[in-house]
């Protein structure tokens, strides 16, 4: 393996002209489902030190209101790129859409068909809980309160696949939608819409930190790029590994990154 990545978080380079930091949250923020009190203060800290930070998750929308409402974030986008919500002036939430409604609407119809087709080929195989909050994509569960074999999963994807659709695998979820957008479009959007940054011409002043496949395309383009400990379950699956890694697991790993980040802008 190249010595340019899982190198220890001791040795991410932090440019002094940091923005901020893009987060997945399962297994990144969380820690046996939850985000500690102390990890939603690591997230506070950033942003008093005027960086921007934004989780970009698979999780729906739906689930992800009230952390929109109650974490100190400057949005999280959901479903993998596809909707994010932001805080607006009347101390409310918006909903923004990558897609119109026309298509979102012809594509959850379609989605529910192959969900269904999912539950009904592959044995084991159920939607994840959460579902009934998603509005652009599908997810089938297979680490959160069920478990499935490689083979299952793989199957899982390539029914997704077969039908046109994405699919991705996070720590928990199976996850499936029809479009072009994915966790990075999800960012280079949000940096656009919310602060008319260009992702892509200021990469180098952004670290991103996950812990499973569904990240692997911005360990790939992002040059900070983190994984938590518990990212060793992943390895052997991953094309495209973080620069760096964590000691500590989970949402104790993502506190570790924010440690670091806060020590050197001083």
């Amino acid at each position: 393996m190249s010595q340019e990545f899982l190198r220890p978080l001791s040795e991410l380079p932090v440019p002094a002209n940091l923005l901020g930091v893009l987060t997945d949250i399962d297994d990144t923020l969380t820690t046996e489902g939850v985000v500690p009190a102390h990890v939603v203060a690591a997230i506070g800290r950033l942003q008093a030190a005027g960086l921007k930070v934004v989780p970009i998750t698979g999780r729906p929308v739906g689930w992800s209101v009230p952390f929109a409402r109650a974490w100190p974030v400057e949005a999280i986008v959901a479903e993998n790129g596809a909707v994010a919500l932001r805080r607006n002036d009347r101390g409310g939430l918006d909903k923004l859409y990558q897609q119109d409604d026309d298509t979102r609407v012809h594509n959850f119809a379609k989605m529910q068909e192959v969900l269904a087709q999912i539950e009904q080929q592959v044995p084991g195989a159920q939607r994840a809980t959460d579902s009934h909050g998603r509005e652009c994509d599908i997810a089938v569960d297979h680490s959160e309160f069920t478990t499935l074999s490689q083979a299952q999963i793989d199957a899982c994807v390539a029914i997704m696949r077969d039908a046109g659709m994405n699919a991705t695998v996070s720590s928990i979820h199976i996850n499936g939608w029809f479009g072009e957008h994915n966790k990075l479009e999800g960012a280079r959007w949000i940096t656009r819409e919310l602060f008319d940054i260009d992702l892509d011409a200021t990469l180098a002043r952004w670290v991103y930190i996950g812990d499973s496949t569904n990240d692997q395309q911005m360990f790939e383009h992002m040059p900070h790029s983190v994984g938590v400990a518990n990212i060793a379950r992943f390895v052997p699956q991953l094309r495209h590994l973080p620069r760096h890694v964590t000691t500590a697991e989970r949402g104790d790993g993502f506190v570790q990154l924010a440690d670091q980040l806060l020590t050197q802008q001083k």
